[in-house]
């Protein structure tokens, strides 16, 4: 007799197709649907305006009783477009129905009530597995980020309060160092016990720390990467968390990210203008040069383009590209960079751009379809991290030939092989360094001009990339045999 599908319910704030400004909404939109058999996975989505047009078939659940400021709150329950999956999205308009960020004002500061508008998230995920949805009642709330850290909060407390057993609560650090931090004050707004205002509880420095919460009162703790996992329990990693997170060694895992080998897949592509595979790059050339064209850049094969997607952040980088700028534009290579961040970075690069017109190409904002086109154009991609719990697109650039530059730190190291001389036969799928500080960026970049002239030898590491597999289906059984072990 076949088991039933465990019934494992993911809150988190952006999924795609719908919204995406990160990474997240990536693992978020294919996870669930890599699960699909073992487990009947569904959604819980704050009510935003990407969500409420988005989602197919919207009908109402239960209407939700007053919390957090909000009246008439109800939660809905419809369908993601492409894959199908169930998703409940909670219905708050005074809350959620904002255009643009879903964190931020237009000025780039929070908005003010974002302790609010999660807290109703997490708190609508424990009641759902309290059996909100008479239908439908989840044996796993996995909560993804800081969003989603006060469900695990919830959760306890209402174990506590009902000696239920309840659902089971994993908690998924994408990023440790986004906490969702707000004043003390806030506390008496969330509808928690007062002693879980406490060290052993969601304060953290004087403030309330929605990713402590999370990581103080799930069942499961996980991060994206196994290198990652170990790094976050440093001083120098933790970002102040790490005394907890050596606390929780025994109930904190790292599961490598996986991609949607649908989505990124060169031979099948509908966004690239030509398709290639591992046994077949000849495409590449072409898409290089439609890229070029798109993009005002020289039309040239002899010296490398570089690619870089990126959140323009100090995490990122970006102040080790704009130094290396002068150098990799006096050797002949080219950059195309897609992003968005700090204004500072964004006006530096803007006016490189100016600068090396016809070498260096700069498009400020995201766009998916772009974004395809210039990883499957790249020769190189740049991921310069000074810290990295995964990272995502480095897999993209694998899949697509284009081979990594990235820093040996998190799940870029968990990921790209370096094309050392003891590497270069059998193993190497790009190139790695050390230290975040300029001359080893640029001596990285001397590696590859190095590897670029030795034509052979980079067709060879080039295959080898395209032939990584990072699907979703090995780590998708990694959460379901954790899942097992916090269900009865």
């Amino acid at each position: 007799m076949s088991e039933l599908p465990m019934q494992v319910l993911h809150v988190c704030s952006e999924v795609f197709p719908l919204l995406k400004t990160g990474g997240l909404a990536d693992v978020t939109g294919a996870l669930p649907q890599a699960m699909r058999g073992p487990c009947d996975a569904r959604l819980l989505l704050p009510g935003l305006p990407a969500y409420m047009q988005g989602l197919r078939g919207l009908e109402a659940v239960c209407p939700l009783p007053p919390r957090f400021g909000v009246a008439n709150a109800r939660l809905l329950k419809g369908t993601m477009p492409g894959s199908g999956l169930t998703a409940y999205v909670i219905e708050a308009p005074a809350l959620y129905d904002r255009p643009g960020n879903p964190y931020a004002q237009d000025n780039g500061m929070p908005y003010p009530d974002n302790h609010l508008r999660f807290a109703l998230l997490g708190w609508v995920a424990a009641r759902i597995a309290q059996g909100l949805d008479p239908d439908w009642q989840p044996c796993v709330l996995h909560c993804h980020d800081w969003h989603a850290g006060l469900a695990p909060a919830y959760v306890a407390a209402a174990r506590r309060a009902t000696g239920r057993a309840l659902a089971g609560t994993v908690f998924t650090v994408h990023n440790l160092a986004y906490q969702g931090n707000f004043p003390a004050d806030v506390f008496a707004q969330l509808n928690l016990p007062g002693d879980f205002y406490g060290i052993a509880g969601v304060e953290f420095y004087g403030q309330v720390s929605f990713m402590k919460a999370g990581l103080y009162y799930a069942d499961k703790v996980t991060t994206v990467s196994p290198t990652y996992a170990r790094e976050i329990g440093t001083p120098e990693q933790g970002c102040g968390l790490d005394g907890l997170l050596r606390a929780r060694a025994a109930d904190l895992s790292g599961i490598l990210n996986g991609i949607d080998e649908t989505v990124w897949n060169p031979a099948a592509d509908p966004l690239l203008p030509a398709p290639f595979s591992a046994a077949d790059r000849s495409g590449k050339a072409a898409c290089r040069l439609a890229f070029q064209r798109e993009a005002v850049l020289a039309e040239q094969d002899a010296r490398p383009l570089y690619g870089m997607v990126s959140r323009l952040t100090d995490q990122k980088g970006v102040s080790l590209l704009l130094a290396a700028l002068p150098a990799l534009a006096a050797s002949g290579a080219q950059l195309a960079l897609l992003g968005s961040g700090d204004a500072r970075y964004e006006n530096a690069l803007r006016d490189a751009a100016g600068k090396w017109g016809g070498q260096i190409a700069v498009r400020i904002g995201y766009d998916e379809a772009y974004a395809h086109r210039l990883i499957a154009a790249a020769d190189v991609v740049l991921v310069p991290s000074r810290f990295e719990p995964c990272g995502l697109t480095q897999m993209y650039g694998l899949r697509y030939g284009s081979l990594p530059l990235v820093r040996r730190v998190g799940g870029l190291a968990d990921t790209v092989v370096d094309a050392s001389l003891e590497n270069i036969d059998d193993r190497a799928t790009g190139f790695c360094f050390d230290d975040f500080t300029p001359a080893a960026f640029e001596t990285a970049l001397r590696r590859v001009d190095a590897l670029w002239r030795r034509p052979d030898d980079w067709q060879h590491v080039q295959e080898r990339a395209m032939r990584q597999h990072f699907g979703w289906e090995g780590p998708a059984a990694q959460y379901v045999a954790l899942y097992r072990t916090i269900t009865p």
